[in-house]
């Protein structure tokens, strides 16, 4: 598992550091007309919903799980 981990981060970073050298001439152009800022509100909003509802089905969830628990000891 320690060896899996181990090769999985490795290629992360190896990734991460070709990424880094490329230029990307969509972003330079997002970033210089100042759409970059849209973009990544979209995504911040994006992510906040996909937060809450993970946080409201949890929620659900543990409601569930409160009210069969009574019910398991009667079986």
């Amino acid at each position: 598992m320690k060896k899996l981990l181990l090769l999985t981060l490795f290629m992360i970073t190896t990734l991460i550091s070709n990424v880094g050298a490329q230029q990307v001439e969509m972003a330079d152009g997002l970033r210089s007309s100042g759409k970059i800022y849209v973009v990544v509100g979209v995504l911040c909003i994006i992510f906040a919903g996909i937060v809450v509802y993970l946080i409201s089905i949890d929620r659900k969830l543990e409601k569930l799980k409160k009210e069969a628990k009574p019910h398991q000891h009667t079986l």
